[in-house]
């Protein structure tokens, strides 16, 4: 994320970077001497164990401190010159610390490198929030840290939470963070009632005829169409499946339903399902029916799944079922000769159906907005300012600057609980319009040139009027 600037003081930009990430508790090591034991987990492993324990110590009294102002929310995060600290509790006594680089401006003078650290580009709430989501998606594949402590004690917890956050955090690429993370939300795939109704009742189906599912969730080309999960249950598996799973297994899609993709099967069904996780080859008797875990309802009942994940064309359906059924290859072959056909039936009813209205819809021109709309109540996202090109990084179409106006609005508008308005004239040529009306906020960025006040608030109650049907009563 360098750019340097021509010329004779050359500038480089250095993006944010992860300077260390803990958890511990305070309860562990109470005893002078054993603070050590509060430690649970710390990256990079190679600190000192002096230096861990004294930064754990740090954490510890920022928050003893700051609580004497305000018992009920405790810290949340510390701004110093060179890094900014997150803070977050999410079960009693566990503490999960995330240290992170400001971004720097690298100038030479005099030959000499010349560090200036950009202490306020940092938003707060976007960080926080990729702290919260390290957490639940831990829960999501090994359930609570209680549960660990119940299961085994301070050596299971610490096991867990190495085998997941070693590999977790290399996936955190903090130079992209933006307001998406705040809203973790999720990008529902539009579809008419006739193709919605026949995957409601493919998935009746599908639940009576395999009996041991438990839930079921349907995504067609990464957006959700239906879940049986949890809203906060879905959001994160949501967010697993299309920046991790499905972005492993890309393949190009086939273009007909009629081109041979696999060996024939028994009885001359052509299909194109494939399990994306479980067994590869099920023609392999010594085939391993393995799936991942997840946690689901961890608030009251503590539902412990196996994730099926089996995917055709552009639909994938996730099926769940109790993790005390160990899966069989029989039932991983039932499974596949059923639902396999269907599917590829379904994913081609949708593709057809989807060219269709877009046809009806006509060509999008390029517009001159491009906007980010959030619904609270069920979670919808849509951006069009981001595309999601590569499993790790959401790259936004915007200059940063513009990223970063939108966090602050954001910002504002947490703050407050009535419906507001905020307009911002940015740089040379942009304008930014922040409004959020009951659960919904929508922000738009249009490139105008000498477009006045009025005129941007014409454009945006245009665009509500296309694209969002009036949900926004603020006039």
């Amino acid at each position: 994320a360098a750019a340097a600037a021509g010329g004779a003081g050359q500038e480089k930009q250095l993006a944010p970077i992860l300077l260390s990430f803990f958890i511990y508790n305070p309860k562990l090591g109470p005893k002078e001497g054993e603070e050590e034991k509060k430690i649970l987990f710390y990256h990079p492993n190679e600190v000192e164990k002096n230096e861990k324990i004294r930064n754990v110590g740090l954490c510890e009294a920022i928050v003893q401190f700051t609580r004497t102002f305000s018992p009920t929310k405790p810290a949340k995060s510390l701004h110093t010159q060179k890094n900014r600290q997150f803070f977050h509790e999410p079960e009693e006594n566990f503490w999960m610390v995330m240290v992170v680089r400001n971004p720097i401006i690298e100038k030479h003078k005099d030959g000499k490198p010349v560090y200036e650290y950009q202490e306020e580009e940092l938003l707060d709430k976007v960080y926080s929030s990729v702290l919260q989501q390290c957490y639940s998606m831990y829960k999501l594949f090994n359930g609570t840290f209680l549960k660990a402590m119940e299961d085994g004690g301070v050596k299971v917890l610490k096991e867990r939470l190495e085998k997941f956050f070693h590999r977790y955090l290399q996936t955190l690429h903090l130079q992209s963070c933006d307001l998406l993370d705040v809203f973790c939300g999720i990008s529902f795939f539009p579809l008419d009632k006739m193709t919605y109704l026949k995957i409601q009742s493919f998935i009746n189906r599908m639940e009576e005829t395999l009996n041991i599912v438990k839930y079921t969730a349907f995504l067609y080309n990464d957006q959700l169409i239906w879940s049986g999960l949890e809203q906060d249950d879905m959001r994160i598996l949501y967010k697993y499946l299309t920046t991790s799973l499905f972005p492993r297994h890309m393949e190009p899609e086939l273009a007909g339903r009629d081109s041979p993709i696999r060996a024939e099967m028994p009885g001359n069904l052509h299909h194109y399902g494939r399990f994306l996780t479980g067994p590869l080859n099920l023609n392999d008797p010594e085939a391993k029916c393995r799936f991942p875990k997840i946690f689901v309802n961890t608030d009251d009942t503590y539902e412990e799944l196996h994730l099926i994940v089996y995917k055709a064309m552009s639909a994938a359906v996730c099926f769940m079922i109790d993790a005390s059924i160990p899966p069989t290859l029989e039932f991983c072959r039932k499974l596949d000769s059923i639902v396999g056909p269907q599917l590829t039936v379904l994913a081609s009813d949708i593709c057809e159906q989807y060219n269709i209205n877009k046809r009806i819809s006509g060509a999008e021109k390029e517009p001159q907005f491009k906007f980010i709309y959030f619904n609270h109540m069920n979670l919808a996202e849509k951006s069009t300012i981001h595309m999601r090109k590569t499993p790790s990084v959401s790259l936004a179409s915007v200059h940063p600057d513009l990223m970063k106006i939108l966090g602050d609005i954001n910002s504002d508008f947490s703050r407050v609980d009535e419906d507001e308005e905020i307009i911002v004239k940015a740089m040379s040529d942009y304008w930014v319009v922040g409004k959020k009306s009951d659960q919904r906020e929508l922000y738009v960025i249009l490139n105008q040139k000498n477009a006045n006040l009025i005129e941007v608030n014409e454009e945006v109650k245009k665009l509500c009027a296309t694209q969002f049907n009036n949900i926004f009563f603020l006039d």
